[in-house]
């Protein structure tokens, strides 16, 4: 062999290991880019194209058919593989729909034509017969192809015309698909069949491995592109960078599997936790992440929409909106994950105007209780009988659900709205007596018959009235409450009351309540066709009406508030007394 040759055999093998030495280098870019929602088949591209690049360079270093065969081998990887990972990584950027058959079969055919490139220089099935020479430093294989080879070569057309087909639909009828990598991904396929053909024209050396490592070149380009045109995973890690969002991940049995530092702030107790451990090991976190799963999982069975949740720091300075997902491989749901997001300033803009609606809230509620009040004094001082009667049957019935309350195991189930609305409700039980004529209703001394069939009116007005002041109220408990005791507060156990005669529990509870209060203070206050009653006498009175006037049920309460009632009263005497000694005192200095 001269100089000469052997000179340019150096120069081949130097050039085709350059080829094979770029491959290389570009292939450990892309690992040092790769993010988890790159196509697999781009990583297969990469490694399919160095392992053919390898081959060229032991074809030109061969010395003689059997190492030309190993290396044409090698080569044959990219020929058989190449062209399957192109046209299914077009298939997955241009975000067409194809079953998984399908991809199965492309790769069993593709593997079963490799299978057939084996059997060169062994069986006469790729190549019929095959010799190895050597010219001007240039390998050659002098091979006499078989159909088979003939199959091989149709098939790589048929991989090459079906993703032109594909981008040309992609480039003509979606609009999701960014036409620019359309564009980029015709390059590589041109390129490599223009090396092909370059190559068979001139019977010289291959082309091939530069084509393809300048379709490599394209393919990193492409890379770039799909990090920003894949929205999802450039959301992502803008919030991991930022450090306002939150991720904790957990597999099917509850496993922990990691979380991210802005979780770890949130939730410090979760750097505890070793990873591939079971937070249900953990009492810590009932009342966050295992809470929140249980409410996921019912909305999920339920085909409900989602719970977002509220969280706050360890601080309580920062508040968080809490997000929890399923995470999926493929169509296998593989476990949970909680996405933390800042919420901060919302939640104090919205607890600011929480707390404003209160405070306006609670403004027109004391506007609405004070016209009540004013509307009960109003009508209250039309009767010359009864005055104060508003405000002491009022700090009755407080002092009586007081005591319901405490009971636990009350027959009566009171809520505290419904005993705020009662104790609310109470002043409106006469304003009925609006209605009633001067000369009835302040009539110095007891009803005539036909007197009393007039004033048992003021009831059922009553009602009407106050369902008339609250018909367009949003409180539809307190609208009830307020129109049943001023309707029925006269009614009876027995059934011996008015206006409807009314027995046992079809009387409203809280009338039932209202008529202990009414009852007591008209025994014990004065009225002018008679005087005060001592405690003992009305408290004989009413516990003789157990049972008959008033609910049996209600008999302890009124037995445990009477000492409070007692009290009351001789407190209010007091104030009358003194206030009558003030006025004497007033009148002595003045004449």
């Amino acid at each position: 062999m001269t100089d000469f040759v052997k000179g340019w055999i150096f120069m081949y093998i130097l050039f085709y290991t350059v080829c094979f030495g770029i491959a290389v280098i570009l292939s450990l870019i892309l690992v040092g880019e790769w993010r988890k929602r790159f196509d697999v088949n781009l990583a297969l591209i990469f490694f399919t194209v160095t392992l053919a690049d390898l081959g060229y360079v032991l074809l030109y270093m061969s010395r003689n058919l059997r190492e030309a065969l190993v290396a044409q081998k090698v080569i044959y990887i990219g020929g058989c593989f190449l062209p399957l990972f192109v046209l299914l990584l077009v298939i997955r950027l241009c975000r067409i729909k194809v079953g998984k058959w399908v991809k199965i079969i492309m790769g069993a055919v593709s593997g079963s034509m490799f299978v057939l490139v084996l059997t060169a220089g062994i069986y006469p099935v790729f190549y019929k017969a095959v010799e190895f020479e050597r010219r001007n430093g240039i390998v050659y294989l002098n091979k006499t192809y078989t159909a088979f080879h003939t199959l091989f070569s149709v098939l790589l057309m048929m991989y090459f015309l079906a993703g032109i087909l594909i981008l040309m639909y992609t480039a003509i009828n979606r609009t999701d698909v960014s036409h620019k990598i359309v564009l980029l991904l015709v390059l590589p396929l041109m390129l490599c069949i223009v090396g092909f053909w370059v190559t068979k024209i001139i019977n010289g050396a291959e082309l091939q491995p530069v084509m393809y490592d300048a379709s490599l070149v394209v393919y990193l380009y492409i890379t770039r592109k799909i990090c920003l045109y894949d929205i999802a995973d450039t959301c992502i890690d803008a919030m991991v960078e930022e450090g306002d969002t939150g991720f904790i991940s957990l597999d099917n049995k509850l496993n922990y599997l990691g979380s991210n530092e802005t979780a770890r702030h949130i939730i410090p107790d979760i750097a505890r936790v070793n990873i591939d451990t079971c937070i249900k090991d953990y009492r810590l976190f009932e009342d966050n992440l295992i809470r929140w799963i249980n409410v996921f999982e019912e909305g999920e069975r339920a085909g409900s929409k989602k719970d977002q949740f509220i969280c706050s720091d360890a601080s309580g300075e920062r508040h968080y909106y809490v997000n929890v997902s399923a995470f999926y491989d493929g169509s296998r749901k593989r476990g949970y994950q909680f996405f933390f997001v800042d919420n901060t300033k919302e939640y104090n803009y919205n607890e600011r105007l929480k707390k404003d609606v209160r405070e306006k809230t609670a403004h027109i509620v004391e506007m609405h209780n004070t016209l009540i009040m004013g509307m009960a004094t109003m009508v209250e001082s039309r009767d010359n009988s009864t005055g104060g009667h508003i405000k002491r049957t009022s700090r009755l019935v407080e002092i009586l659900v007081g005591k319901i309350m405490k009971d636990r195991e009350s027959v009566f189930d009171l809520s505290e709205e419904f005993c705020a609305d009662l104790i609310k409700a109470a002043p409106m039980h006469d304003l009925g007596k609006i209605a009633v004529d001067d000369d009835i209703l302040r009539k110095p001394g007891k009803f005539e018959d036909w007197e009393f069939e007039i004033m048992k009116k003021h009831a059922p007005e009553g009602a009407r009235i106050v369902h008339e002041i609250l018909k367009d109220t949003d409180d539809e408990m307190f609208h009830e409450i307020a129109e049943n005791v001023a309707h029925y507060h006269h009614e009876r156990w027995d059934g011996s009351g008015y206006p409807r005669g009314l027995k046992g529990e079809e009387i409203p509870l809280e009338a039932r309540i209202m008529a202990i209060a009414d009852v007591y203070d008209a025994l014990v206050s004065k009225r002018v066709y008679k005087e005060r009653m001592s405690f003992e006498k009305a408290d004989s009175i009413i516990m003789e009406g157990m049972g008959r006037h008033f609910d049996k049920n209600l008999e302890p309460y009124y037995v445990a508030s009477r000492k409070e009632f007692e009290e009351y009263y001789t407190a209010l005497e007091s104030e009358e007394n003194n206030d009558s000694e003030g006025k004497e005192e007033y009148v002595g200095h003045t004449v």
